[in-house]
């Protein structure tokens, strides 16, 4: 299944020069040849630390928007309409420094995903997210809820 869109590099040049990444300080610091990895990476600036002098969690929560959609365009091609549909954060402890967010797409998950919508059904797959500080340590949890289905014309 060769439906790369675009190549990562690229990708992940444009989306670290993105307004809403750059300016949070949120950098996609790894994305794999075959759109089934991303790792991203929040600093904590003086423009982004909140009241309490920490990670602000909208930009926790921001760090993780695009990156399961990234993967599954990158998969799927042009093909396929893939939103966002739901996502929650639960905060676990405060961001004092920089964190990471290590994202995966199994092959599973895409032969399910190809398998619900193959007759052009709308399938809303849930993944989770973990974010970490440097040390490794949990700091938020984050569950997004994507929308996939084919496009018309490739029903």
């Amino acid at each position: 299944m060769k439906q790369i869109i675009a190549r990562p590099r690229l990708v992940k040049i444009l989306m670290n020069c993105w307004p809403p990444f750059w300016g949070a300080g949120i950098r996609i610091e790894r994305l794999s040849q075959d759109y089934r990895y991303c790792r991203v990476s929040l600093a904590l600036r003086w423009w982004n630390k909140n009241a309490n002098r920490t990670q602000y969690g909208g930009s926790l929560f921001s760090m993780t928007d695009p990156v399961y959609s990234m993967l599954l365009m990158g998969n799927l091609g042009e093909g396929y309409y893939i939103w966002d549909r739901a996502a929650s954060i639960t905060f676990l402890r405060p961001g004092r420094g920089r964190v990471f967010a290590d994202i995966h797409l199994s092959q599973e998950r895409l032969d399910a995903i190809l398998e619900a919508t193959q007759e052009g059904h709308k399938h809303f797959p849930r993944f989770r997210i973990n974010i970490v500080d440097e040390e490794g340590k949990l700091i938020a949890e984050v569950e997004r809820t994507l929308y996939v289905r084919k496009k018309r014309p490739y029903k």
